[in-house]
């Protein structure tokens, strides 16, 4: 039993002092905002999406206007 102990004391050390899995979880939490804002920006009403279609709607324009 004690033999069991000393390991399981062990494995909870490396992971308290391992620093890889703390980097790794920062790593994810950037991706998720990152994915947030750009589904917030590309929304049916987002900025980027109103721009991009009031910009090419005045290329269209221009377009149909010309000889």
């Amino acid at each position: 039993m004690l033999k069991y102990y000393i390991k399981a004391s062990e494995a909870v050390e490396r992971l308290r002092t391992d620093k890889d899995g703390v980097v790794s979880f920062e790593y994810v939490i950037v991706a998720a905002c990152i994915v947030v804002i750009v589904i917030a920006v590309f929304a049916n009403n987002g900025p980027i999406r109103n721009a991009l279609n009031t910009g090419i709607g005045h290329i269209t324009t221009a377009m149909s206007t010309l000889p």
